[in-house]
């Protein structure tokens, strides 16, 4: 028994809790829908989190407090005390919550006396229900599905002893926090490779997140989501913040989700990260239905729709249609105006979309396009290169908007970004942070920036990359927004070779070709003929 316990005393890295993630799919897989499996084991992996993370405070609240000589009686009553956790996305986690009472559970209770057994489906749903009881920002958010019939309770008590063997810490190089971030992430990831186009719904890769992020800067204010997913724009601009110095609670997040179980999720991954998770609202709800921030402006919005959208709740009378009624079957021009609407007088926003949205002129789509650009709205505009998201083919691009642009009023920025990134995997692309401080810093370098000026960057043109254009250029291109449109092309490298030693190399090159298909051909015919 000791040498289990020791063996689990370090945190689990990253690697190690992917293969557990990945062996708790394959217990499930067979059972469950992939679309159903994800949400089991990711609410087993946050109860597995709160409470590592309750306990591992209690310990260092419990040495502190003997430290200051207080007795065990007033130790206990201020471990109890809900107010001592608050924060830091660390819960009261009542005793039959805890991860050691499950892991001890993990077949179930058999009857004692006149109380009659419980599965331990059963015994996860209670402790997810003391937890929403003894933290009140909790409520209505964790998911009560292990004791359904379709769910096997022999694999569910797999399950468990499975996450027994991870450990996850608040402390040090393996802080929980940062680690749940890739938990989430990890798994979305690979649940909307399985999934296909619906993992979009949920998930927009971090190298696309963090750009954003990265060019909008969002350190002060009101940050928004119309379409919020699993919540990674918000853990990432908080992370922002954090890298820059700053102060987390200088933001305040709010948010709107569609999905019921993405809903969830959402709130679930920022209470993760002590994030206040009241800015989702009380309930899931459709943004085009009801908008359940109506009222609230934002300073900045970041989104990554549902590209091309066909089936959503559209009245031609909507308020926010400002530059024109979208069409009936592609909700792009319905999102990019909601978002607008949003905005404060000094607001900005990054909106994630299909490349076709920077040309088409379907359904009137063309003309509203027009009348955004003329009313000087679009600050940048950026392809993006392909393969990076999992759950689509679909070249996308990202558009920037900002109310006030200074000494960049009447122009746009053009980005082509189409070169950068490199291959994780056969299909696969991630961009490095190279490639996002280089496309960030050429946005601040032309609005000219704090971070900009303070790096002493100055910004130019450079053909086949990036350009700054007017809108009378733009409006006698049709409006189209495509940067590959405006950019041009990289030069070509100089060939410094001399030419007689080329014409020597070339030579040589094309006598050893020769000379190899010759022997290909003897080889072949050697074949032929024992074949007779």
């Amino acid at each position: 028994m000791a040498t289990k316990k020791n063996a689990v005393e370090q945190p689990t890295t990253m690697s190690e809790l992917k293969a557990t993630l990945w062996k708790a799919a394959d217990r499930l897989r067979g059972s469950l829908s992939a679309s159903q499996y994800k949400d089991v084991i990711l609410g087993l992996v946050f109860l597995k989190y709160v409470s590592d993370a309750f306990e591992e405070e209690q310990s260092v609240l419990r040495s502190d407090y003997e430290e200051q000589g207080i007795d065990e009686e007033d130790i206990a009553e201020l471990l109890q005390d809900p107010d001592t956790y608050v924060g830091e996305g660390i819960f009261l986690v009542p005793s039959a919550a805890r991860w050691d009472f499950l892991a001890e559970n993990a077949k179930g209770q058999a009857p004692s006396g006149a109380e009659a057994g419980r599965t331990i489906g059963a015994l996860i749903d209670e402790a997810m229900d003391q937890l929403m009881k003894a933290n009140p920002s909790l409520r209505g958010t964790l998911p009560r599905l292990y004791n359904k019939d379709n769910l096997d309770q022999r694999r569910l008590g797999e399950l468990v002893d499975l996450f027994s063997s991870t450990r996850f810490s608040r402390q040090g190089e393996f802080r929980a926090r940062d680690l749940m971030g890739e938990v989430y992430e990890y798994f979305l990831g690979e649940f909307a490779r399985a999934e296909g186009k619906r993992g979009g719904e949920f998930f927009t890769p971090r190298p696309v997140v963090r750009t954003m992020v990265e060019i909008l800067e969002p350190f002060k204010g009101r940050v928004y989501d119309p379409c919020c997913g699993s919540g990674g724009m918000f853990v990432q601009s908080e992370k922002f913040i954090e890298d820059h110095n700053g102060d987390p609670r200088d933001i305040a997040v709010y948010g709107q989700e569609s999905i019921e179980e993405t809903w969830r999720m959402a709130k679930m991954n920022l209470a993760i990260n002590g994030i206040e998770v009241q800015g989702l609202g009380e309930k899931w709800g459709d943004t085009f239905a009801r908008d359940i921030h109506a009222d609230t402006p934002m300073d900045y919005v970041l989104a990554n729709p549902p590209f091309n959208l066909k089936v959503w709740a559209r009245s031609e009378e909507d308020p926010r249609w400002t530059f024109g009624v979208p069409p009936e079957k592609n909700a792009n021009y319905g999102w990019i105006q909601h978002i607008l609407s949003k905005l404060t007088d000094e607001g900005k926003a990054g909106v994630v979309m299909a490349n076709g949205s920077m040309s088409s002129n379907t359904g009137g789509e063309g003309d509203i396009r027009a009348r955004i650009v003329e009313a000087d709205l679009v600050s940048c505009m950026l392809a993006l290169p392909t393969q990076l998201f999992r759950s689509t083919g679909i070249p996308v691009c990202v558009w920037f908007f900002a109310k006030k642009k200074g000494a960049r009023a009447g122009e746009v920025l053009f980005i082509d970004a189409r070169d950068m990134g490199h291959m994780i995997s056969r299909a696969e692309r991630s961009l490095s942070d190279e490639d996002i401080a280089e496309i960030a810093g050429t946005y601040h370098a032309w609005i000219g920036s704090d971070s900009a000026e303070a790096a002493g960057r100055q910004y130019e043109d450079v053909p086949g990359f990036c350009r700054t254009v007017p809108l009378a250029e733009i409006k006698e291109a049709g409006y189209a927004l495509t940067p590959g449109r405006y950019v041009g092309s990289a030069p070509e490298p100089e060939d410094l070779e001399p030419i007689d030693e080329k014409i020597a190399r070339l030579k040589g090159e094309l006598i050893d070709a020769f000379d190899e298909s010759a022997r290909l051909e003897k080889v072949v015919r050697e074949q032929l003929e024992r074949l007779g």
